[in-house]
């Protein structure tokens, strides 16, 4: 039972963190997490009609302005699955260099 528990453990981590790139419109503009880092947050629906949240760390990278529902996001980052279909951060650049960069890209420009 251990081992087994122990392999599932080990599984769910080989899927945490996914590097993801892709793009999506913006359904639901969230307020800012102000606990800790602050995040902007906003959920995408990509051409699958899966959605994402979007937890861009605006302490490290400017904050996408304007967003408006409607708009199309391009996003390189970090995927969290979930059984709402997961978080995407890492959006931003890594100041210590130990984490690969990702970005936000909205109306022509990035936010790194």
């Amino acid at each position: 039972m251990k081992k087994t528990m122990l392999l599932f453990l080990i599984g769910l981590n080989l899927f945490a963190g996914t590097p993801v790139c892709d793009s999506g419109k913006v359904v639901k503009l969230l307020s800012d997490d102000t606990v800790g880092s602050r995040h902007q947050r906003f959920i995408v629906k990509l051409a699958s009609g899966k959605t994402l949240l979007i937890a861009h760390n605006i302490d490290i990278a400017p904050k996408v302005t304007p967003l408006q529902e409607g708009g199309v996001v391009n996003f390189c980052g970090d995927l969290e699955t979930n059984d709402k279909g997961g978080v995407v951060h890492w959006t931003h650049r890594d100041p210590q260099h130990r984490h690969n960069g990702g970005f936000l890209e909205y109306n022509g420009k990035r936010y790194e």
